[in-house]
């Protein structure tokens, strides 16, 4: 299983969007967002929404 990049978002919205594939099934992970939260700047940097590479397409699809 490797990971592919869905794109890179708010804190807020890429949990939102992380919740939102796992209630189709596809597996999501949020990367980053502990560590905008330590730093202090969890405004300023995004996260990235991680999908496994072969769910890609079907995760786009469930966000159009």
């Amino acid at each position: 299983m490797a990971l592919a990049e869905l794109g890179r978002y708010s804190r807020n919205e890429a949990h939102i969007i992380v919740g939102r594939l796992e209630a189709d099934g596809i597996d999501a992970v949020a990367f980053d967002g502990g560590s905008s939260i330590a730093d202090g700047s969890w405004l300023l940097i995004p996260v990235r929404v991680m999908v496994d590479e072969d769910d890609l397409d079907a995760a786009r699809a469930a966000l159009a």
